[in-house]
């Protein structure tokens, strides 16, 4: 295939918005066997590895935890070269299932050896079995293994990865905010993992490393896991936090680790004027999708739905601005994040029927309807017709039993005076 064809650094913006990146189009064997020598290389000599979602929440763990295994800091030095032209890759799966487009990164390079001895080894939900079985394949007797800011569905997902990661490691320590069912909590735990679940409404995954690792961390460590919380729980009140949820999906994690393990959460100004250039187009991507955005009335909830590359909590809080208590942003690559409000607090169940998960207020999923390619293309041309469809039926799944529910309690709670009159 021409090269051309798939790449969409140049192309105008309304077309860059309803196409997938370029990452998208590479098969998944090149993306797994880069991984493996990834890891090989990560892992030859490191004493600690760190399996971590890439956003800002799972990395300021990474950076938590090379802190207090007083790790070797490789502070980036500022680009001056123009990358203007640098390509964007983008996995198959973004925002909540997919670890994050790397400006600029080469997918057929090759890895270079980490001066680390707290190795990183990037993965999504959809994928943390892999990682641990690269721990297992990769990793030196006796390694320390954290896993942070990920949660499987099932135990069933990572039970035969997990058990060769035990079996490489001297201790596993699991650390996460997310949703997890009792059955798979209790499987983690009964398989010798230490696994510490805070409240994903009051704690980020970086708020439970802080108070889990035995160590007297710096204020400014705690500063950072403070001004992450107020991201990922989507608070908004240090503008800060959204400096640093942008610079975590569009630079390197490796760089984003050890830029706030030298700054802290006041990037320095070069990372902030990369910033503010990415964010012209992350602008106009939002303004996009949000004029695609249409309203669905289900029970007595009004869910927005739109289509496009774009950043999702910014569109869904353009939604609900305009009325919206759930948003869904189907995304090209087939993924969706729903987003939730006060009114609205069951995304993770709306995702868990369509192939996702997460938090009340905030999930991620893929239905799985993709046969082919031409899946792929019809959703394309349709902006997610059939996705939108099957998350919109997965809502009025949830508000119908939701339904269900409140009328059955209403039914006893009226029987209750009939027993007292009986009486």
């Amino acid at each position: 295939m021409d090269d051309e064809l798939i790449d969409s650094g140049d192309l105008p913006l309304a077309r860059k918005s309803v196409l997938p990146g370029t990452g998208f189009f590479l098969p998944d064997s090149l993306d797994e066997n880069r991984d493996d020598e990834l890891a090989a290389a990560a892992l030859e000599s490191a004493d600690v590895a760190v399996i971590a979602d890439t956003d800002a929440d799972g990395l300021a763990c990474v950076a938590l935890i090379r802190e207090a295994y007083d790790d070797v800091q490789v502070v980036p030095e500022p680009d001056d070269e123009d990358d203007e032209d640098g390509e964007e890759i983008e996995s198959d799966d973004e925002a909540d299932l997919e670890v994050p487009p790397v400006e600029g990164e080469d997918p057929l390079e090759e890895p270079e050896p980490t001066p680390h001895s707290v190795a990183l080894l990037p993965a999504s939900p959809h994928d943390v079995e892999d990682a641990l079985a690269r721990v297992a394949e990769f990793g030196e007797d006796g390694v320390d293994l954290f896993v942070c800011d990920l949660a499987p569905d099932r135990y069933e997902y990572v039970a035969e990865e997990l058990e060769a990661a035990l079996e490489t490691a001297s201790s596993v320590a699991w650390y996460d905010h997310h949703q997890w069912g009792d059955d798979v909590a209790a499987a983690v735990r009964e398989a010798g993992v230490d696994l510490v679940v805070g409240d994903s409404e009051e704690e980020c995954s970086a708020d439970v490393v802080y108070r889990s690792l035995e160590y007297d961390f710096s204020p400014m460590y705690e500063e950072l896991a403070t001004v992450t919380r107020d991201h990922d729980l989507w608070l908004r009140e240090d503008p800060r936090s959204d400096d640093l949820a942008d610079y975590a999906y569009w630079t390197d994690p490796a760089e984003y680790v050890e830029v706030v393990r030298e700054y802290g959460v006041d990037l320095p100004v070069w990372v902030q004027e990369f910033i503010e250039e990415r964010r012209i187009e992350k602008q106009a991507l939002i303004e996009q999708a949000i004029t695609r955005a249409e309203f669905h009335e289900v029970g007595q909830y009004t869910v927005g739905v739109t289509y496009g590359r774009c950043s999702q909590n910014e569109v869904a809080e353009a939604m609900r601005e305009q009325g919206a208590d759930a948003s869904v942003i189907v995304k090209p690559a087939g993924s969706a994040s729903i987003r939730g409000t006060d009114e609205f607090d069951s995304c993770h169940l709306v995702a868990g029927k369509v192939n996702g998960g997460g938090h009340p207020k905030a999930a991620g999923c893929k239905p799985d309807i993709y046969d082919d390619m031409l899946d792929y293309a019809n959703h394309w041309v349709t902006r997610g017709a059939v996705t939108r469809r099957v998350i919109l039926r997965a809502f009025e799944e949830v508000v119908e039993a939701e339904q269900a529910e409140a009328g059955e309690e209403d039914v006893e709670d009226d029987a209750e005076p009939l027993e007292s009159d009986a009486e």
